[in-house]
């Protein structure tokens, strides 16, 4: 729990986490609401819907990065005020749009949506000293996993007692409010010493935008490649068996592993790969169909993989906030962001077409061995920067004579902004 103690007494992280948490739940409903709202009242089917779904991931894939650079270079504020005012004007015309003009509508909208996850993750480098961060992106991942479990059972409860239009009308004001508590707080996007510093020369992008931080949002996308198949093919195996009505309890065990390997995660001394995570996340999704035969048996099968979600999550977030230079993080943040959103779009209709052509089982192999595929495929990348890392560099010797004496030999000094996220920590590890 020291960990945990340490991050919290931090100034300004309680309640940012707890602003976060409570931001994030109207944003985990839209895509229940919209899915609703398209089937019952516009009278289209699941496809239909799920292009709306589409069009808003795509705008927030290419929008994130760019919102993210438009907070780099103008502050968090400006940013804040654009897209909840954007996110008002979608939200309270989306019911009275016909399905023709609420597909662009929704791209739009995504494109121009309130980066609450990003800024989130920006505002905790800020705050939170490197050798902290684990913790505190594990209590950010945990936050992630409550809102994903309260918001989409709100919007299915308020579509199904109120209506989907007037639920629509709600999940927008959440949004607006959200942006509105946010630009209150007004969290800083860089510490105190980065601010101290006055402005930034721009940094090019071939500078920070190195094949590890590429990895790294490999790893991000195949990570919620894995969820979001595993999602899909969880419905389908209990559909498929007749235990339909044991999905949401299946579900809620899959979260609360999820929780509770993000605690364990945050709570131990030393730090893990994110291709390690990823590699053994995706591993053990792959057989968890097996256990389909029985739901109770499919919760125990689930709970390996639940346990390594968001500790993934996490240490992907810690390893960018490092390896991004404070000029640029919220661009690399928003890059961050889309991997993630391109992961989640691309593996529940993945694994739909697998399950489709083949069995609800093949849903989990099949996403589970792309993980993995994709943990091998970027590994001699961390590897090769894992061994540059700990190489020492030794000082040229200069020598006069024959007689002379060897320079003796300089170990660098270490550098906190790129240490690398698989090493262990050693300040966290004394503290």
């Amino acid at each position: 729990m020291k960990p945990y103690r340490e991050a919290l007494a931090l100034p300004g992280l309680r309640s940012l986490l707890l602003v976060a948490v409570l931001a994030r739940i109207p944003l985990t409903a839209t895509g229940v609401t919209l899915t609703f709202y398209v089937v019952q009242d516009l009278g289209r089917g699941y496809g239909a819907a799920g292009l709306v779904g589409a069009a808003i991931t795509v705008g927030a894939a290419i929008g994130g990065p760019l919102l993210g650079r438009l907070v780099d270079r103008r502050g968090l504020r400006p940013v804040l005020v654009l897209t909840a005012v954007a996110e008002a004007i979608f939200w309270s015309t989306a019911p009275m749009l016909s399905y023709a003009v609420l597909l662009p509508a929704a791209f739009l909208a995504g494109s121009l949506a309130l980066p609450i996850f990003s800024v989130i993750r920006q505002s905790i480098a800020a705050l939170v000293p490197a050798e902290q961060r684990r913790p505190a992106y594990a209590l950010d991942s945990m936050s992630v996993e409550l809102s994903f479990m309260i918001g989409p059972a709100l919007a299915t409860v308020g579509v199904t007692t109120i209506s989907a239009r007037l639920t629509l009308y709600l999940v927008g004001a959440g949004i607006v409010a959200a942006g509105v508590v946010l630009w209150l707080l007004n969290p800083p996007v860089r510490s105190a010493s980065e601010a101290a510093t006055g402005p930034q020369p721009r940094i090019a992008r071939r500078q920070w935008l190195t094949s590890r931080m590429v990895a790294v949002f490999a790893v991000s996308t195949a990570a919620t490649l894995v969820l979001g198949g595993t999602d899909v093919a969880v419905i389908a195996v209990l559909r498929e068996n007749g235990d339909a009505g044991f999905t949401g309890a299946v579900l809620s065990v899959w979260a609360v592993a999820s929780l509770v390997g993000g605690f364990a995660y945050g709570a131990v001394r030393r730090s893990f790969s994110p291709v390690a995570l990823m590699g053994a996340l995706s591993l053990c999704t792959i057989p968890v169909g097996l256990g389909g035969g029985h739901w109770w048996l499919l919760c125990l099968a689930l709970i390996p993989a639940g346990a390594l979600c968001a500790p993934t999550i996490a240490a992907t977030s810690d390893t960018v906030s490092r390896l991004a230079p404070a000029g640029v993080r919220g661009e690399a943040m928003g890059l961050h962001g889309s991997a993630v959103t391109v992961g989640i779009a691309v593996g529940a209709p993945l694994a739909g077409a697998v399950i489709d052509a083949s069995a609800p089982l093949w849903g989990f192999a099949v996403t589970g061995a792309i993980g993995a595929l994709v943990a091998l495929a970027v590994l001699p990348i961390e590897l090769r920067h894992r061994r540059a890392d700990r190489t020492p560099t030794i000082a040229p010797t200069t020598a006069t004579a024959p007689t002379a004496a060897p320079a003796p030999a300089t170990a660098p000094e270490p550098t906190t902004a790129l240490a690398p996220a698989t090493a262990p920590d050693r300040t966290a590890a004394n503290a």
